[in-house]
């Protein structure tokens, strides 16, 4: 277990090739639920994912009169909270308006740059969501990773998607563990997201090794690979 930063586990439900976008897949409703049993069985601290993936979650509305901009103090904040586990969000640009800081218990937490207004850091604030000043421009996900662990304990985190902040999160090797439940659709369909879209860069090749291979209903095979570190990381 890292001790400065949570053990990071990518948990993804793809086609048999790759794709992350399900809505026109037909699947059971029982086989999307066997994606949330699998995730607990890891017993996480946290789960994370892009501000896209993010928002049927949010469920907010920015209303009139928020808490005054001026009031707003540099640099991160925690939100009074007695949760165990957090929902975190990776919104660079503050662009995610949620209705509380709480997402079925969890605590939430938004991580953001130094691009986002303040008032919607004091909105933030007023909701009672925690966040995270992760870089001045863009966000610094090392930085990240170890505030989560000194200022909220998170030892173990979900990674789970949309494919770009998998694929940051690939190509700076910070991912330790692939958990994946291959769905029986083969989606051939060019421009659809997958599980890893990092880009051009050769540092995004990464070697996988066999961790266990199941069975689950449905069709759904789950599959779990340790992440072989790349020299020099």
């Amino acid at each position: 277990m890292k001790k400065d930063r949570p053990y990071v586990i990518c948990h993804m439900i793809p086609s048999v090739d790759g794709k992350i976008v399900m809505r026109d897949w037909k699947l059971p409703r029982a086989a999307d639920a066997d994606y949330d049993t699998t995730a607990a069985s890891f017993k996480a601290d946290a789960w994370m994912v892009g501000r896209i993936s993010m928002e049927p979650y949010a469920g907010g509305r920015r209303p009139a009169g928020t808490r005054a901009a001026a009031a707003v103090q540099k640099g991160d904040f925690v939100a009074p909270h007695r949760a165990r586990t957090f929902a975190i969000a990776l919104d660079p640009e503050g662009r995610l308006v949620f209705g509380s800081g709480d997402i079925d218990g969890e605590h939430v937490i938004a991580v953001v740059t130094g691009m986002a207004p303040k008032s919607h850091l004091a909105y933030l604030r007023s909701k009672g969501v925690s966040y995270i000043i992760g870089g001045p421009k863009k966000i610094n996900l090392p930085l990240v990773l170890r505030k989560l662990r000194r200022l909220f304990g998170v030892k173990k985190l979900l990674l789970e998607g949309g494919g770009t902040t998998n694929g940051g999160m690939l190509e700076a090797g910070l991912i330790d563990e692939l958990s994946i439940l291959v769905t029986p659709v083969a989606d051939g369909r060019v421009g659809v997201q997958t599980t890893f879209d990092a880009g051009r860069s050769k540092a995004s090749v990464t070697g996988l090794r066999l961790l266990s291979h199941r069975t689950r209903p449905f069709g759904l095979v789950w599959l779990r690979y340790k992440v072989l570190r790349k020299t020099g990381r």
